[in-house]
């Protein structure tokens, strides 16, 4: 198939195809851009190895270079910047990648392997290099790790193919076209912000740069500029829906709604988007399947508030009869793990279907709700709680900021549940969130311990990591109870 970057500038060369808010480049700059940056890349040797470690910000000069990565024939090796010194270590050396490029201002002391500025890349010469002039579709384009939740991280393989079925599923449900801007918040390093940019590339869309989320500033551009579209995860809708309430100002005439993936949210969320009138497509996906694979489209979005919606085109969806694990069969999927093909064997079931790790139940229309990663499920007294429901549950309760829920080992029961939580009121007490929790759950599903947090962990991506919280109590770090 064709170089796509190459094909847009064919096609729709004076289409606006990426701004920051103050620097705009057309389909046709942006080539041009992409293939000054590649002899850059050729001048200062730095095309001789397959794969090309990046680490950078949502800025236009990270988007330019991993253009001109893709347009040079090459691999991006996505780093995430909120790691540590010995996380990069591990996955530059895992990737097999003999340098990195950085964004200056990002912390690279201690790296293992050569590493070159992108101020240092962008005055350097300029020498002719033989593009690619098509992008084969079992090429990887690139690699991202896992968050590593449970383990080392794995190196997840994303072809041409895996990134064209994901975009043209995605637009088949939700309709995206050329005239379309897609607002980028979330991180070009994860793959809610990269298949931004692939699909930007594949729609002859215009995205819209945003270095780091700051709710009043995306409110500010909503309002003003003419974004049709954003990602978000559930973290960052609740603070644009709090903004967007208490301004009551509208946005732009040309919005249609938001992307929510990352996690579950509550139902009170929800209900609060329904009355603000602003449409919230949920979906489910993974880094393994280059983003969304399942989505709640606009028209069943107020009947079935809470689902993840239903298989997108391309994608086939069943519920493990045991286990209620949620499996999939997509050519969105990554054909393996770096290095580690026994990992990846072994979540792929003897017909065929990847093991997602995640339990989720079908109603009777066929619109799946997931409950949970199975990892997280705590087994208490032969009964399974899911942190999730409980979380959405006190998602409601007015004195609470956030609520993230874990099990520990419990000699009568194996396992009990306990919270974590970030509380608005110092008047809050344990027996009241017992109380909230009895009058609305099983009991067995309450929490009877509460630890005080002014924050909870979450990854680049919005994702709460549970397994930090269980590292916290292990630590023995002193954590303040609930009295």
């Amino acid at each position: 198939m064709d170089n796509w970057l190459k094909k847009q500038a064919l096609l729709s060369g004076d289409k606006l195809a990426v701004t920051d808010g103050t620097n705009n480049l057309t389909f046709a700059e942006l080539n041009q851009r992409a293939t000054q940056i590649a002899g850059q890349l050729n001048s200062l040797g730095l095309l001789q190895n397959e794969r090309i470690a990046l680490l950078t910000n949502n800025t236009l000069a990270g988007y330019l270079t991993a253009m001109a990565i893709l347009t040079a024939g090459h691999t991006i090796v996505w780093l995430n910047r909120r790691l540590s010194t010995a996380e990069l270590n591990y996955q530059l050396t895992d990737s097999q990648v003999d340098f990195c490029l950085f964004e200056p201002g990002l912390e690279t002391t201690g790296l293992l392997v050569k590493t070159v500025s992108l101020t240092d890349l962008f005055a350097a010469p300029v020498t002719q290099n033989t593009l690619q002039a098509e992008f084969k579709e079992t090429e990887p384009a690139s690699i991202m790790y896992t968050s590593g939740t449970t383990g080392r991280p794995k190196g997840v393989v994303q072809t041409f193919g895996n990134h064209l079925n994901s975009a043209l599923a995605s637009a088949l449900n939700m309709g995206v076209s050329p005239a379309d801007e897609w607002l980028c918040t979330v991180p070009i390093f994860h793959i809610s912000g990269f298949s931004i940019m692939m699909r930007g590339l594949i729609y002859g869309m215009t995205v819209r740069l945003v270095e780091h989320f700051d709710a009043r500033e995306i409110h500010k551009i909503l309002v003003e500029e003419p974004i049709t579209m954003i990602s978000v995860v559930p973290y960052m809708l609740k603070k644009l829906l709090r903004l967007k309430d208490d301004t009551k100002a509208a946005y732009n005439q040309r919005f249609q709604g938001m992307l929510l993936g990352g996690g579950p949210i509550d139902r009170s969320t929800l209900e609060l988007c329904e009355q603000l009138k602003i449409p919230v497509v949920q979906s489910y996906g993974m880094t393994e399947t280059c983003s969304q694979i399942i989505a709640l489209s606009f028209a069943d979005a107020a009947n079935h508030i809470g689902s993840s919606g239903k298989p997108l085109f391309l994608t086939q969806l069943r519920i493990a009869s045991k286990t209620s694990e949620i499996q999939v069969k997509t050519p969105a999927l990554t054909p393996g793990y770096l290095g580690q093909p026994a990992k990846y064997t072994a979540k792929i079931t003897p017909d065929g279907w990847f093991k997602t790790g995640d339990v989720g139940h079908l109603d009777e229309d066929g619109f799946l709700y997931v409950d949970g990663r199975s990892d997280d499920m705590i087994i208490s007294g032969g009964e399974n709680i899911f942190p999730d429901e409980i979380e959405s549950v006190y998602a409601d309760c007015d004195q609470l900021e956030e609520m993230a829920v874990i099990g520990i080992d419990d000699e009568l029961w194996e396992q009990k549940p306990i919270a974590f939580i970030v509380s608005k009121s110092n008047e809050l007490s344990a027996q009241a969130l017992l109380d909230y929790g009895r009058a609305r759950l099983a009991h067995y599903k309450v929490p009877r311990t509460f630890y005080v947090l002014d924050h909870l962990p979450y990854n680049a991506s919005g994702k709460l990591q549970r397994y930090k919280l269980h590292e916290l109590l292990a630590s023995k770090t002193p954590v303040q109870q609930l009295k």
